[in-house]
């Protein structure tokens, strides 16, 4: 490591939970961030603060007058930019020692699962079901870790799903994709724009943790986010050993 980087993350090197071996796994390291909006903002950018070596930022929407209330990656003058594009300038002033690669488009299929391989673990921050599940499915396919967010109105969710880990639940043991299931969008119903800065520092905290191999990451809780009270409370989650993304008969291994 340079002085100068020994200088720029000396804080984190001064943890001794992470000290200079962690803050090495980090700048090492590959997360893929699907989404560049409310979530995917602030995550995306402590991500590359801590000095995560290369961020895979994949958005298909342009920047809109409306996202800047609370999508901070992104600045006035993007507004009808690509996301990941205006995304991917931001990370670059705020830190030139992450490689950023921004993918234009909403990863499905093919796509998805390679941009998935590349990565140590992967960041949820899209804003649809449909999307949340290809993730979900895709990670528990590839065996990678996946940091699960969302933000509605003054409530948020946050739920880590590590697959690596035979009792941990996936997304779909705890939200199955149905086709009764509603699509609530903060375009219609509206967010809480500090929320989504909440939800997605913390998802940047949980990747951090497994990247740098220290703490213990939400697995197997589901942290249901009040920002009216300032209230977290936090639920346990079991894996179902019939789901049909993560289950026994699906992995090949022994029900829990």
């Amino acid at each position: 490591m340079e002085d100068r980087q020994l200088l720029r993350y000396g804080r984190h090197i001064l943890l001794e939970d992470i000290g200079v071996e962690g803050q090495e796994r980090l700048q090492t390291a590959t997360a893929l961030i699907v989404g560049a909006g409310g979530l995917g903002s602030p995550a995306a950018m402590y991500l590359a603060a801590a000095g995560v070596g290369t961020l895979l930022i994949a958005d298909g929407d342009t920047v809109e007058l409306s996202n800047l209330q609370r999508q901070i990656l992104h600045r006035d003058d993007a507004v009808g930019q690509p996301k990941a594009e205006s995304g991917a300038r931001t990370i670059a002033a705020l830190n030139p020692d992450v490689r950023v690669e921004p993918i234009h488009e909403r990863l499905a299929g093919a796509a998805l699962a390679a941009a998935i391989s590349r990565s140590q673990v992967v960041l949820d921050c899209s804003d649809n079901f449909a999307t949340r599940h290809a993730v979900n499915r895709g990670c528990v396919h590839a065996g990678v870790p996946l940091v699960s967010g969302a933000a509605i109105r003054f409530d948020g969710q946050l739920s880590v799903f590590d697959p690596r880990r035979a009792e941990s639940p996936c997304y779909h043991c705890v939200f199955p994709q149905t086709d009764s299931l509603e699509e609530v969008r903060c375009a219609v119903m509206g967010v809480f724009a500090p929320l989504t800065g909440m939800v997605g520092t913390m998802q940047a905290a949980e990747a951090l943790k497994i990247l740098g191999g220290f703490g213990n990451p939400a697995v197997g809780r589901l942290l249901l986010i009040d920002s009216r009270s300032m209230q977290i409370d936090s639920v346990s989650l079991a894996r179902d050993p019939d789901c049909e993304v993560c289950g026994a008969h699906q992995l090949g291994r022994p029900s829990a």
